[in-house]
């Protein structure tokens, strides 16, 4: 982390984090948008998808709830200690309040609709106000309808459910659960999709917060 360039407020800049032309043609981060070759480098070297560099054994999956009821992950993995980091200071995932900018000064709507245009799967357009750290040792990759790669998270060896930068509790994941849960069942295609999320659902029960 300590390596990673920083902006003009002296802020962090991850790893996947898009590079593109400012006001004044010098190159500025865009951080609603993820670097594509980054994507690539972060699946063939096996690097953190925030630091950059190399991971070990463990892998970490930063992801919601949802995500964790499909074993879907549409970004790569991190070190622990880098995902725990974004957890507390990313402004998405510690203030879920806040409506993510698409217009407006300083905005190229290109960038944010070709982000977007980029993500594999079925995107679900909502901040689900808890964020899970979710780690593994492996992972396959899968592709959707569009032939755009998916992660499929192996087995989890440790979880930690986050949310405004501390530890999540029970309450708000199981609210973030169920409210997310009935748009996870209208993009499925299938009465077997169905009954998958169902099932996938009960398993992710045993990994929630005592409190």
């Amino acid at each position: 982390m300590a390596d990673l360039p920083v902006d003009s407020r002296g802020y962090p800049v991850p790893w996947f984090v898009a590079w593109i032309d400012g006001p004044d043609g010098s190159k500025v981060p865009e951080f609603r948008a993820m670097d594509g070759q980054k994507f690539g480098r972060a699946i063939r070297e096996r690097r953190c998808w925030v630091c950059g560099e190399r991971l070990g054994s463990y892998l970490c999956f930063v992801i919601g709830p949802m995500c964790a009821i499909n074993r879907i992950s549409s970004e790569p993995p991190s070190h622990l200690e880098c995902a725990q980091w974004s957890a507390r200071n990313c402004p998405f995932m510690s203030k879920p309040q806040m409506v993510r900018r698409e217009t407006g000064p300083g905005v190229d709507p290109s960038v944010i609709q070709s982000a977007k245009g980029n993500v594999a799967g079925v995107m679900i357009e909502r901040n689900p106000g808890v964020s899970l750290l979710w780690v593994c040792r492996d992972y396959e990759i899968q592709r959707d309808p569009n032939e755009k790669p998916l992660l499929y998270i192996g087995e989890p060896l440790r979880v930690e459910w986050w949310a405004q930068g501390r530890a999540a509790t029970r309450a708000e994941v199981e609210h973030s659960i169920e409210t997310g849960l009935p748009l996870l069942l209208a993009a499925a295609g299938s009465r077997g999709e169905v009954e998958s999320i169902d099932r996938r659902r009960k398993e992710v029960d045993a990994l929630l917060p005592a409190a």
